[in-house]
């Protein structure tokens, strides 16, 4: 016999599971897919579903955006700077595509390449905390490092609390033998990233 709290259960199950259940023909989000397919690192996969957006009219300058970076992720430098490069023509205002086009030149080890994109992202935005970094590091791969250490502490001037500014000054100062300002740059570091291994290391072991 079945009861009205049985008959209640049942019909609770059966609605749960058209709840979960995919609807025949529906179309899947392509957005949504291909979040999906970047989080466990089928950036192709990725790709493939913004590729058609990215290609159509009107244009669609964030599918753009990202299928540069879907690229850059899949080690395809030089097509994720194309791309980038694309965005910027798309929008000669966009700060993030000027941004992008510095991953792949910098993964490229385009060091001079980068360092100018950056600068123009500077024009607009002169304190720009993403361009100044990674403008830093290509002053460190050039082993620019008087350069280095001016660009971060004029920096690190606007953004006192920030320990990466600081980590890119000390080692500025390392480089060039100023053990003295290095060790209390470094000091800094430890006070707003208490246990960094690299500040800890060179204080403990360099004289």
């Amino acid at each position: 016999m079945v009861t009205t709290r049985s008959l209640f259960a049942r019909i609770a199950l059966a609605l749960a599971a058209l709840l979960v259940a995919p609807v025949v023909g529906a179309q899947q989000d392509p957005w949504a897919e291909s979040y999906r397919h970047e989080y466990v690192g089928k950036f192709a996969e990725a790709l493939a579903l913004i590729e058609p957006i990215a290609n159509r009219q009107p244009t669609n300058e964030f599918a753009i955006m990202r299928s540069a970076w879907l690229l850059h992720l899949q080690g395809k430098y030089v097509e994720s700077e194309r791309r980038y490069l694309r965005a910027s023509e798309v929008n000669p205002r966009s700060l993030e595509a000027k941004l992008g086009v510095m991953l792949p030149q910098m993964a490229l080890y385009r060091w001079n390449d980068a360092i100018q994109s950056g600068r123009k992202v500077l024009a607009d935005s002169p304190w720009n905390y993403t361009a100044h970094v990674r403008i830093m590091v290509c002053e460190e791969a050039l082993s620019r490092w008087e350069e280095l250490a001016k660009h971060a502490a004029e920096v690190s001037a606007r953004y006192p609390a920030d320990a990466t500014l600081l980590v890119y000054w000390a080692r500025a100062e390392a480089a060039q033998k100023r053990t003295r300002k290095a060790k209390e740059l470094f000091a800094q570091v430890l006070e707003r990233v208490p246990g960094h291994i690299e500040a800890s290391t060179y204080i403990k072991n360099v004289p």
